[in-house]
């Protein structure tokens, strides 16, 4: 956990193709189970996001992850994917 301050007046923001790459991670962050867990609804919600960034990877595998979701679980990421767009 990062215990450390951030200097807010020498911060630079991040470029902004950088949000795909960190979305495109976070979705294969859960579908490998890094975590210790697969979650596909969160890497589907995560590679959904990255793919609206403009990530083509992420859209094959967000289609891959479909195919081994039920169709609840998939509206379920794509609320929370739409959610997460409304609040950032």
């Amino acid at each position: 956990m990062f215990q450390g301050t951030f200097d807010l007046e020498t911060a630079t923001p991040i470029d902004a193709s950088a949000l795909s790459d960190v979305l495109f991670e976070r979705g294969i962050y859960w579908a490998s189970g890094r975590s210790g867990l697969v979650d596909l609804v969160a890497a589907h919600k995560w590679f959904n996001l990255a793919a609206l960034k403009g990530r083509k990877d992420a859209v094959e595998l967000r289609q891959e992850i479909a195919g081994q979701m039920s169709d609840a679980e998939i509206s379920t990421a794509q609320r929370e994917a739409r959610a997460w767009v409304c609040a950032h």
